[in-house]
């Protein structure tokens, strides 16, 4: 077994795809349309789906938004440099929520991000 993919519940397709292409750096990697059940699959990621986890992001069209609930945590994505990230997701319009920096319990350098959505996006620097 591996996992495929995650499942995200998305507002604005179109914006979504945008951060998760223009700002995060993924790719669009499908997107189908299911007129008879009113709704829109779109699948990014970083790498093509046989080779690694992606993010399934839905787009319900009769529905604007979501509550993101209490259970969620976030994604979670590596990055060369936390800092330097943070500052390229700022520069692209992007909402930083948490600065880089290293954990409260710890000395790995963190940041987290929101999606257009509300999501958190928990980037980890790694060497």
């Amino acid at each position: 077994m591996r996992l495929l993919h995650t499942m995200l519940r998305v507002g604005d397709l179109d914006r979504s795809i945008a951060f998760y292409t223009d700002i995060l750096g993924m790719k669009l990697l499908r997107r189908q349309d299911y007129p008879e059940g009113r709704f829109t699959l779109a699948f990014v990621g970083y790498q093509p789906e046989s080779e690694g986890a992606v993010l399934e992001l839905t787009h319900n069209w009769d529905t604007a938004s979501y509550e993101l609930g209490n259970g969620y945590g976030h994604i979670a994505l590596g990055v060369p440099d936390a800092y330097a990230a943070c500052e390229a997701i700022r520069a692209a319009g992007g909402k930083v929520v948490r600065e880089a920096g290293p954990m409260k319990h710890g000395t790995t350098v963190i940041a987290f991000v929101d999606d257009p959505d509300g999501y958190k996006i928990e980037l980890i620097q790694r060497d």
